[in-house]
């Protein structure tokens, strides 16, 4: 059975892309099967994948595959178009084996509007009952036609519609976060939304008319995998004060604020299970701590490779500069190596 995972913060610059292509890629090198899906309208996600960074590349890509990307997935629902929703063409991510993508669209959002009428749950349901389940049903179609273990799921910075039917579409999701004010105030955000979102589906699920949509849209079982600390400059092989502080900090807003916030209501798992995972919720359901790549960013974007997997002519430096960019690499590996684990020991029980 697939397990679908949202990566989800409002805040931007918290790296998002960049931790959804390199778990997929560790959950993909550890032999489970995953397809990503970017629905993030900046197509970040897309871009990397693909190696595009202008509008005329995606405009072609558009052209040459009409249907390969999110938005025509849900275009049969939001368009009302005489055909269901199915599993659409996914592209084959270079390098590495059993790591698909389903790539963004830079007009998803104009479906933002609609669906956001149609989440009111008002007098206007019945014309629009099939849009707020067309997501997960087509989640349902993709897996099967993929036979998918995994489905990753970059989200934009948002608190729109688009993204709260996403999120309670979805399993499970992991908060990426980085050490600034920002994302303090951004754990404090959610603890107050995400508590709303989770009863907002569960009403919506109970309505006979979405129960009886094409698409019936389905009863939430979100949970909290936890959070991923990252980009800071780490001092002495751990986070310099500075950065420390901030994350003590954001450690000590998810288990005081979000963390119980989403067990009120049913969005986390038994201690038990996140201590079988290495995840400890009594200091913040802390997955990661991971550095910033600084160089090796470069590197693994223009190689389309996570920044584990650089090879040596790929990280381009000689000498000491190379030794000690192999040594941060297989850093790197084992950090995404235990995250990968942890994500696979707690869905199992999503």
């Amino acid at each position: 059975m697939y397990k679908t995972i949202a990566l989800f913060n409002h805040k931007g610059g918290v790296s998002k892309t960049t931790t959804t292509f390199n778990l997929g890629w560790m959950l993909a090198e550890k032999g489970y099967r995953v397809v990503m899906i970017d629905t993030d309208p900046q197509c970040n996600l897309s871009g990397l994948v693909l190696d595009y960074d202008s509008s005329k590349e995606f405009d072609a890509f558009y052209s040459g595959h009409p249907n390969a990307n999110i938005k025509a997935a849900l275009a049969p629902a939001f368009e009302a178009q005489p055909r269901l929703v199915e599993a659409v063409e996914c592209v084959k991510v270079k390098g590495r084996e059993g790591l698909l993508l389903v790539p963004g669209h830079v007009n998803l959002s104009e479906y933002e509007v609609t669906l956001g009428i149609a989440q009111e749950l008002s007098g206007s349901l019945q014309a629009l009952k099939n849009l707020p389940g067309a997501f997960h049903f087509f989640l349902g179609r993709l897996a099967e036609a993929q036979e998918a273990d995994y489905i990753l799921i970059d989200m934009s910075p948002s608190l729109g519609a688009m993204n709260q039917n996403f999120l309670m579409s979805s399993d499970c999701f992991l908060v990426p976060t980085a050490p600034d004010y920002f994302n303090v105030m951004a754990i404090d955000s959610l603890a107050g939304i995400l508590p709303k979102w989770i009863e907002w589906a569960k009403k919506a699920a109970e309505i006979d008319a979405l129960k009886t949509a094409n698409y019936p849209f389905p009863r939430p079982t979100l949970k909290f995998l936890g959070t991923v600390i990252q980009r800071y400059r780490p001092r002495k092989g751990r986070a310099a004060a500075g950065f420390q502080s901030w994350i003590d900090q954001i450690n000590d807003r998810v288990k005081t604020r979000l963390g119980p916030a989403l067990a009120r209501h049913g969005a986390t798992f038994l201690p038990a299970t996140y201590q079988a995972a290495g995840v400890n919720p009594d200091t913040g359901y802390c997955l990661a701590e991971i550095a910033d790549f600084n160089s090796l960013i470069t590197a693994s974007q223009n190689n389309q490779t996570p920044v584990f997997g650089l090879t040596e002519s790929m990280l381009g430096h000689a000498g000491t500069v190379l030794d000690q960019d192999i040594v941060k690499r297989d850093h790197f590996r084992d950090t995404f190596g235990a995250l990968a684990d942890s994500v696979v020991v707690l869905t199992k029980h999503a």
